[in-house]
């Protein structure tokens, strides 16, 4: 074979890579993009639906729960349907409860699509890094895993401009008609609907996973994926992954257990990167950033604007996580994002438990430098969360348990994310309202410090390594 033959068949490999690879990540735009549609409608769904602050933080987090369970039942689906068969199944959940979010009457009627919806979030957060980690050879691994995290930040973003020029066109968000009559607020919630379904007709035109193809004993299959992921002779590959899969029995939750009864160490691992990442209150910018900016000082229109800015922010800064990741590793990037972290939050912690307190509704109002200031703050949390604990953390968790465990310990770890999710969307408005924002980012700041320490003296490099190494 020629050299231009040779880098020909390269080429076509990578992009059939990445085709495949942003036909599963679809998955993780939608998680995105439901975030944000929430995020633009959740006022005028409130005051719709007739629903309290207590009632809001529970339409926005309710739909964890349902993402808890479908990370646990992810795994098990997966090892005895496949990949393909399992987003297909997330797909068909995510439309169903996109077109019934946008039809109910009480609120919970809300509740109950949104945890339908959030069983097909859960699901899709498991099987999306652990195929991507399946099929893509070890040199390019990191940066194809990390393409998810910015379909997640694309997908936030669009749903996020998707608000926005509805809320434009009908004039508000809240009960004002749009289309055909309708509410403005349904629209932003059956807009999920379009990808949605794009997502199921992606995933009829993908491959199965070679790893769970020879898990089944369909070499030939196998060995053709293989071809076009990777290139020339395959057979010593098929060989390597029989060895580490055929060997060993189906991934179940009790293989988690170490001999003593306790996790596995790589399992508390995994654990430790999941809650820290939601500990560091990222996930209150992505469900809350529109309330919040209104609760100090901005209008809607502004708030959404605001929110669309650090839309764009994060996309740019998912960038350099996907050139660097299997550059420089995953562990300097997690570092410098904790550190970077920790002071743009303790910053937020400063500014905002100095502000000015309006005596009618008891929320901090920033003015002049202090608003300038909180939203550079948060602009550069993003950057730094954008390089490193958001993508790097689903790269390591794709990667870094071995064939025997992965889909146990990637579903109980995903699992443990949802619930640390969970706890933050949950509680934010309450502490917000008892202890006040200084307080409630200061809490984010001790997390983002303590991360720092957890990096530095616990988790492994994992750049360059075969997942048969793991």
């Amino acid at each position: 074979m020629t050299l231009k033959q040779s880098t020909l068949n390269q080429e076509q490999n990578i992009s059939f890579l990445v085709m495949i690879v942003c036909a599963a990540a679809l998955g993780s735009f939608l998680l995105g993009f439901d975030n944000a549609l929430i995020n633009g409608a959740i006022l005028a769904v409130s005051k719709a639906l007739n629903a309290d602050n207590v009632m809001i933080g529970f339409v926005v987090s309710c739909a964890i729960i349902g993402s808890v369970l479908g990370a646990l039942i992810a795994g098990p689906i997966v090892q005895r349907q496949g990949y393909c068969k399992t987003m297909l199944t997330a797909s068909i959940l995510f439309s169903v409860s996109a077109i019934g979010s946008g039809m109910v009457g009480t609120i919970w009627d809300l509740i109950f699509w949104r945890v339908l919806g959030g069983v097909a979030v859960g699901m899709a957060s498991v099987i999306t890094p652990a195929y991507i980690a399946e099929v893509a050879p070890s040199h390019l691994r990191g940066s194809l895993i990390s393409l998810p995290q910015m379909a997640i930040v694309v997908g936030f973003f669009i749903g996020l401009l998707c608000d926005y020029f509805i809320a434009l066109a009908a004039g508000g968000s809240g009960e004002r008609p749009f289309w055909f009559g309708i509410s403005a607020w349904r629209w932003m919630l059956w807009t999920k609907t379009p990808p949605a379904i794009l997502y199921g007709v992606a995933v009829l035109m993908i491959p199965e996973s070679p790893r769970y193809l020879v898990a089944q004993g369909r070499y030939l299959e196998a060995a053709n994926v293989l071809k076009k992921v990777v290139g020339g002779n395959v057979e010593a590959k098929i060989q390597e992954i029989r060895q580490t899969v055929l060997t060993q029995h189906q991934s179940k939750f009790s293989d988690l257990l170490s001999r003593r009864g306790g996790l596995l160490p790589i399992v508390w691992i995994g654990i430790g990167l999941s809650i820290l990442q939601q500990f560091v209150g990222i996930n209150v910018i992505f469900y809350y950033s529109n309330i919040l900016w209104q609760v100090v000082g901005f209008s809607e229109k502004d708030s959404l604007l605001i929110t669309v800015i650090t839309g764009v922010v994060n996309i740019l800064t998912t960038w350099i996580a996907i050139a660097y990741v299997d550059k420089l590793g995953r562990k300097p990037l997690l570092l410098l994002g904790s550190i970077g972290m920790t002071m743009t939050l303790g910053t937020l912690t400063l500014v905002f438990g100095n502000a000015f307190i309006a005596p009618d509704t008891g929320n901090p109002i920033l003015t002049g430098t202090a608003a300038i200031i909180a939203l550079l703050a948060t602009n550069l949390y993003l950057v730094f969360f954008g390089f490193s604990w958001g993508p790097v953390v689903w790269v390591l968790l794709g990667e870094m348990f071995n064939n025997q465990i992965r889909t146990a310990a990637l579903s109980f770890s995903v699992a443990i994310q949802w619930i640390a999710n969970f706890i933050v969307a949950i509680s934010f408005l309450p502490l917000i309202k008892s202890f006040g924002l200084g307080f409630t980012y200061g809490l984010y700041t001790i997390a983002s410090a303590i991360s720092i320490f957890f990096v530095a003296f616990l988790v492994r490099e994992t750049k360059g390594q075969e997942l048969e190494e793991m």
